[in-house]
């Protein structure tokens, strides 16, 4: 899949999302290695912590359905209202998520439109990740 398709799939992600605090509506779309996209949108709650970020929701809709191994994300957001988009990037908390089923090579797309997206590697956007070899 070309990533203007997966931008495309975020856009789509986003019109879901339910930010009645911030106002600001982010869409995910994660890119499986089988080819099937999960997506996501971000959930607030007025006690803030139960909320969910786009990147997560499409994470875990995927993990619940047995996907472990993962190509590539889009991500956008931006104000409700807003005229235009900026690009918006994975929360550390999203970054550490995906560490956790994706290899530090996996691609991050974060994009203004569908035609303009830059694309970064996760272990560019989280050096020194805490993972399972951590633990040992």
């Amino acid at each position: 899949m070309e990533y203007t398709a997966l931008v495309r799939e975020a856009f789509a992600a986003r019109e879901n999302a339910y930010a009645p605090y911030s106002g600001f509506l982010v869409g995910a779309a994660l890119l499986a290695e089988n080819g099937k996209v999960y997506r996501g949108c971000n959930v607030e709650n007025a006690a803030f912590s139960p909320g969910s970020c786009a990147e997560r929701t499409a994470l875990y809709a995927a993990v619940a359905e047995g996907v472990r191994r993962f190509r590539a994300i889009a991500v956008v957001g931006a104000k409700q209202d807003a005229e235009s988009f900026a690009f918006c990037f994975p929360c550390g908390v999203c970054r550490q998520a995906l560490s956790e089923f994706c290899p530090p090579s996996f691609e991050v797309v974060v994009a203004k439109s569908e035609t303009d997206f830059q694309v970064y590697r996760l272990d560019a956007l989280l050096p020194y990740g805490f993972g399972g070899d951590s633990l040992k």
